[in-house]
């Protein structure tokens, strides 16, 4: 049985995590092009591109994806951290706060329908 709310607080979490990792949604993520490079300037190694990764750019440069990616983290690892506790509280209170209704809609309206869906 497919659950329409587990799948929002999926993708929730899956959007905190593409967002702090990658600097893009799950679907920029999936679907966006390549524009990453590393470089040495001045001794020191740059990655140019690395704010905005996508799935193409881990596969065309691992090296600098994953780089650009360690620093994306470093930089927003506190954010995702008080950003996935509330989205976990948010979606466990109003589960219980709306039991009630989603069951109501569940039994009335998705079960007739035999579908294999619920709210």
């Amino acid at each position: 049985m497919f659950s329409v709310i587990n799948a929002i607080e999926a993708y929730a979490y899956a959007n905190l995590l593409t967002q702090g990792i990658a600097g893009t949604g799950p679907v920029s993520f999936l679907t966006g092009g390549s524009d990453i490079s590393m470089d040495y300037q001045n001794g020191a190694l740059v990655v140019q591109g690395a704010e905005q990764l996508t799935l193409s750019e881990m596969v065309t440069n691992p090296a600098a994806a994953f780089a650009g990616m360690q620093s994306n983290f470093m930089a927003n690892y506190q954010q995702m951290a008080v950003q996935g506790i509330t989205i976990g509280i948010g979606f466990k209170l109003a589960k219980r706060l709306l039991r009630r209704p989603i069951s109501n809609v569940n039994r009335n309206l998705m079960k007739p329908l035999g579908i294999g869906v619920k709210l």
